[in-house]
């Protein structure tokens, strides 16, 4: 059986930072953005479309911070009050997310500045 030929296409538009996330995510895989996007799409892996890995990137990144938080408090001799544990949890909880988002971003702009040296080093000895 022939493989199906694609000639529908869908295109969005993206931020740089979104475009840079995008970016790391195919380059980890060994993708190209294209083949990486038509899998995400087409996989049955996300739950109103939060991806899976996004989510346990974030509670990571806040058990960390809670982890982090406390550590320093105990080491200072201080003692950790119930109130102050809650609003802890509540700030973390709130900028988890954007914490993840960000990390993410940071990780696709080394990973493309990496991948621009290896390509301008290729095409020097190219020449």
């Amino acid at each position: 059986m022939k493989p199906s030929i694609r000639i529908k296409s869908i295109g969005t538009k993206v931020s740089e930072k979104q475009f840079a996330i995008l970016e790391a995510r195919a380059h980890a895989r060994d993708l190209t953005i294209s083949e990486w996007v038509r899998e995400e799409l087409l996989k049955k892996n996300s739950s109103d479309g939060v991806i899976l890995g996004d989510v346990l990137l974030a509670e990571i990144i806040a058990s960390r911070t809670i982890l982090l938080n406390l550590m320093y408090s105990i080491s200072s001799g201080q003692s950790i009050k119930a109130e102050a544990m809650q609003e802890l949890i509540r700030r973390t909880d709130e900028s988890k997310a954007k914490r993840a988002l960000e990390l993410l971003a940071e990780v696709a702009s080394q990973t493309a500045a990496a991948h621009s040296v290896g390509a301008d080093t290729k095409q020097e000895r190219e020449n």
